[in-house]
């Protein structure tokens, strides 16, 4: 499939070269440049979040689930609160409202990762698109585990999964940098003089206005995953597919070969 697409997307280019026209250059290549932007921006973020949902629907719900909360609270506290202004842009938005907003994100996310984390179907790996419940042997991440805490406090330690640590980084980068998605979308209106994508969302526009900043956080959450999560979360079903599916039976009684050899040595070498 992915190599179909390649062959289809140098058939086009070389198609936009051959229809080339004289005193239509300018024209035509700010088309072609209009169009790969709307593929970037919707495309291209919507694979993202497609990949972090087969890698779990955790890795999906919970960074939504954070945009949602920064929000809501940067409203409420923005509307009972806020006096200084953030910036030009979005004139309605304050100092207040954010640093409310970037709290009670952060706060959510630790407290929310600890719910989810809990279920099996969230936090399982997808092969496909059934709907059916999932079961899967937990990774590390998502066992609890115990921490001492200091003496002078009442409680003598607490039990946290690991993966709350990671989700207070996503917090932390849905209330103060995926913001400024939002931020973007107001400069973008602002250019070409229109105060909402839609109107189907009364008092907050259209569900294009609810996205920008989803867009930001959903590349963010991918490339986290990738670059902080899965050289943590390996589980013998994982390599053991890997095996089944991409060696042939040679390779597969070679590897079968070596590793018995490696064992064999670590056993003589304790003994």
């Amino acid at each position: 499939m992915v190599s179909d697409m390649n062959a289809f997307s140098y058939l086009g280019f070389v198609w936009f070269i051959l229809t080339l026209k004289k005193k239509m250059y300018k024209y035509q290549f700010s088309q072609y440049a209009w169009t790969h932007m709307i593929l970037i921006v919707v495309f291209a973020q919507s694979s993202f979040t497609v990949a972090s949902i087969f890698e779990g629907i955790f890795w999906f719900l919970l960074p939504a689930s954070l945009i949602v909360i920064n929000d809501i609270a940067a409203y409420i506290f923005g509307f009972f609160f806020g006096r200084t202004p953030l910036i030009k842009l979005s004139p309605k938005k304050t100092w207040e409202g954010f640093i409310g907003a970037s709290v009670a994100t952060i706060t959510s996310a630790f407290v929310l990762a600890n719910i989810m984390g809990r279920f099996q179907w969230l936090t399982c790996p997808r092969k496909d698109l059934a709907t059916g419940w999932l079961h899967c042997d937990p990774g590390p991440l998502f066992k609890p585990e115990s921490f001492p805490l200091p003496g002078w406090l009442p409680w003598k330690e607490i039990t946290i999964l690991p993966v709350q640590w990671h989700a207070l980084c996503l917090g932390l980068f849905a209330s103060i940098i995926a913001p400024f998605g939002g931020f973007f979308a107001s400069g973008f209106k602002r250019a070409f003089k229109i105060k909402d994508f839609g109107d189907s969302i009364p008092g907050h526009g259209g569900i294009t206005d609810r996205m920008d900043c989803q867009m930001v956080m959903a590349v963010f959450a991918y490339i986290y995953h990738q670059s902080f999560i899965v050289p943590q979360s390996f589980r013998v079903e994982m390599i053991l597919e890997q095996i089944l599916t991409a060696l042939t039976y040679e390779e597969q009684k070679a590897l079968y070969m070596k590793l018995g050899e490696i064992l064999q040595e670590r056993l003589f070498g304790q003994s």
